[in-house]
């Protein structure tokens, strides 16, 4: 049975979700067709420029991401649009979608009644609630690539699943272990060799450009609560750890950098090994799941229980 998004995303909770979006049974994403041979490889450059796109309108901003052949994985941050005027909103949403002809007339200051203007702030409040909504952000991605993808394969139907999958993300080590799982996902599935090879990733955009589009890493209020360097070097090295003939190794240079951010390198591994992206709404300790359950009227919620939360 399925579960309400007002059951799985609660951002007085926490701002940060894992979703992920997967394709219908025989189609393709990315990838090659082995019977075919044709190559759709193209296809993980049109989706990075659509999450590009929308993110640099909607009040959500991509922490990690990992495109892969029949899916993709996005991080997300979601950030509030409440200091936003009414003229903010209006033109930011119609850099995406149209506009009704109420709210243009607005923005070209013709309306002249009471009722007008009621309406107008009506539209106002719609459309701040979606820019900051996880399900509209998706929309926004899944319906264009879609349709690009069955103009190209010459078909109609549906190119992805019913809908995509979220996690809530409670604390920041539940963020840091979701985040570092979706930037080894070429690693793990064994298409990439290291970190810059892992095309079509997050952490690969970090390395290779300093001034991202991506959330940013410090101590900020709108930051992410790591260092790049520590976060890069903690990726790196969980990586090598992963591979079959290193597991369990830890160099001294990782530990200190898990150290940095309060975590038990036996822990982290277990922990980064063990993270699944579908089934869980939730990742947190049993605590932090209680709550948001309370948060989102749930009378329970599946989810993986970390250890204690960082002090």
């Amino acid at each position: 049975m399925t579960i309400a998004r007002n059951q799985q995303i609660c951002v007085e909770e926490t701002p940060y979700y894992h979703v992920v979006s997967r394709c219908v049974r025989s189609a393709f994403l990315c990838g090659e067709d082995k019977v075919s041979g044709k190559s759709f490889e193209h296809r993980r450059q049109w989706l990075i420029d659509r999450i590009k796109q929308v993110t640099s309108v909607f009040a959500i901003d991509v922490c990690s991401y990992a495109i892969m052949s029949n899916h993709f994985h996005i991080v997300l941050r979601v950030n509030s649009t409440k200091e936003w005027n009414a003229a903010q909103v209006l033109m930011t949403w119609c850099s995406l979608y149209s506009l009704p002809v109420l709210c243009d007339r607005y923005l070209k200051g013709q309306i002249s009644t009471e009722a007008e203007l009621r309406r107008v702030r009506e539209y106002v409040a719609e459309y701040r609630a979606r820019l900051a909504s996880v399900s509209w952000y998706m929309k926004a991605i899944n319906e264009y690539i879609a349709r690009m993808a069955n103009e190209e394969d010459k078909c109609t139907g549906h190119f992805w699943e019913s809908r995509f999958k979220s996690q809530a993300l409670l604390d920041e080590r539940a963020l840091l272990t979701c985040m570092a799982y979706v930037d080894l996902n070429p690693i793990r599935a064994a298409i990439a060799k290291d970190l810059k090879g892992s095309d079509f990733t997050s952490i690969k955009e970090r390395i290779e450009n300093s001034n991202t589009w991506l959330s940013g890493f410090g101590k900020g209020d709108n930051d992410l609560p790591f260092y790049l360097s520590s976060y890069i070097d903690l990726v790196d090295e969980t990586g090598r750890c992963l591979r079959g003939d290193k597991r369990g190794f830890i160099s001294e240079k990782t530990a200190k950098a898990i150290d940095e951010i309060g975590i038990n390198p036996d822990d982290w591994l277990d922990e980064l090994k063990g993270f699944k992206s579908i089934g869980f709404s939730a990742v947190g300790t049993a605590e932090q799941l209680k709550e948001y359950s309370k948060k989102t009227k749930r009378k329970w919620t599946l989810g993986i229980k970390l250890t204690p939360a960082l002090e």
